[in-house]
């Protein structure tokens, strides 16, 4: 019998994730969804919601059993298929409907999961309902254990619903379509959902659109849908020099998240991609609000001050940087990680998106990306760093009294970041792992290296 523990291991901060079906089961999916038209009609005042999956084996399953579960709690269920994230909660704001995305994003083949949002896309975090879902389900899984097998194979599905048409036409939305110069893009999707969305984004644009890896397969069998990491680059890089592109795009398995790649195959940091979008959307909204998250280059507020804006920094996380959005009224948002939010895209993030605005800007500038990207990285990064210690919090509070004595700037809005007089660092505990994450950055490539060994070496030390 599935116990609280159970729903403990799978529901995180952000989603409901674990490996299927040792941590997450069917039954467990069931309740969950029973529990989330359960919470949207207390604080909605909704009966239905969308669900929308991506293209792992488990995925189909997964959204019988939840609609079967809304189906329960009284919901009605508009099933818009196979989507990437990014179409989900475009089609929640679209319809003014809660919305679920079954995906476990770049994860291995053996995860699945559940993202969440209130009606217009807004998120629910843990903070925000997930902790209250987690409790529903736990006792509708206990009152209903010996029928959901039956309800899952009698329940007739939903209201099947195709959304891809109405996302073009937003995704187009963000740009001026005439002003795209004739291109030649490489799309790495990794077996994920960018290759069902991708060629609809760039179909009748004038782009010559080569997709890498574009057969949807959950298995991900030639490399992991994790664009973060620079080895799932290298394909994408190989074949952008081979055939001569102008970009190269890396989408995650849902698709929201996406990198860059110049016509030089060297990868755009998600800090750079950042900085081009926020000076975009800066030029069509003059004095706007621009938001970037506490591990993004400080060329990011440099360059949105320069241009007349207001920056503001914010935690890591996109139920963060959504909320601080609807607080502040920014246009835009980014973060490190690739993920890219918008203010007329619902507050929610879209890689595809962010792709369509630097394609603009590029073929306004007449530049290639190896040139135009140039002005916007004025700082040496060393990205994520990870190091295992027992106590993340013992060995942080030990890395913060080191800095406090020589004093640095301390700063503890997300994790530690520390000041100092010509670079800086981020020390984040992982929300899953005994691991610690640190980003520095530094004026040039030589010192940063000298930098990055000092703080690693002090996180050992701390963690003895």
């Amino acid at each position: 019998m599935t116990s609280a523990s159970d729903f403990n291991k799978i529901f995180k901060a952000y989603d409901v994730r674990g490996i299927v079906p040792e941590d997450l089961s069917i039954e467990q999916v069931f309740a969950i969804g029973a529990a989330f038209g359960k919470f949207i009609r207390q604080n909605e005042n909704i009966n239905k919601l969308v669900v929308g999956h991506d293209m792992r084996e488990s995925s189909g399953p997964i959204v019988k059993a939840l609609i079967a579960g809304a189906h329960l709690a009284d919901c009605e269920v508009v099933d818009i298929g196979l989507v990437s994230t990014d179409l989900m909660y475009f089609a929640s704001g679209k319809l003014s409907l809660p919305g679920v995305m079954v995906t476990a994003s770049h994860n291995p083949a053996k995860y699945n999961g559940l993202k969440f949002c209130g009606s217009q896309a807004r998120p629910i975090g843990q903070e925000t309902g997930l902790e209250d879902i987690k409790v529903m389900a736990e006792n509708i899984l206990a009152e209903h254990k010996d029928e959901i097998e039956e309800k899952i194979a009698s329940d007739k599905g939903g209201e099947v619903q195709d959304m891809m048409e109405d996302f073009v036409r937003h995704v187009h939305s963000f740009i001026d379509v005439e002003k795209l110069r004739p291109m030649k893009v490489v799309a790495d999707t990794a077996n994920g959902m960018g290759g069902l969305i991708a060629p609809e984004i760039f179909k009748g644009l004038p782009v010559d659109l080569e997709i890498l890896y574009p057969e949807l397969d959950g298995t991900f069998p030639n490399h992991p849908a994790s664009p973060i990491e620079p080895e799932n680059l290298v394909d994408l890089e190989k074949e952008v020099l081979r055939v001569q592109a102008d970009v190269g795009l890396a989408f995650d398995g849902d698709a929201d998240r996406v990198f860059l790649v110049d016509d030089q195959g060297v990868a755009l940091s998600g800090s750079t991609t950042t900085a081009i979008v926020a000076k975009a959307m800066l030029e069509a909204n003059k004095g706007a609000t621009i938001l970037y998250n506490c591990i993004c280059s400080k060329a990011v507020p440099e360059i949105v001050e320069e241009m007349g804006g207001k920056s503001v920094r914010t935690r890591v996380g996109h139920s963060f940087i959504k909320a601080e959005m609807a607080r502040t009224g920014a246009v835009f948002g980014g973060e490190h990680s690739g993920h890219y939010y918008f203010l007329n895209n619902f507050k929610a993030d879209s890689g595809i998106i962010a792709a369509m605005v630097v394609l603009e800007v590029l073929s306004n500038s007449g530049m290639a990306l190896s040139q135009f990207r140039l002005p916007y990285e004025r700082y040496s990064d060393s990205g994520e760093i990870n190091t295992k210690v027992e106590d993340v919090h013992l060995v942080i509070e030990r890395i913060k009294t080191i800095y406090t004595d020589l004093g640095a700037e301390i700063d503890e809005l997300d994790g530690l970041t520390v000041y100092n007089d010509s670079w800086w660092f981020n020390l984040r505990p992982s929300n899953t792992e005994p691991l610690l994450r640190l980003n520095v950055e530094a004026n040039d490539d030589e010192s940063l290296r000298g930098y990055v060994e000092r703080v690693v070496a002090e996180i050992k030390e701390a963690g003895k």
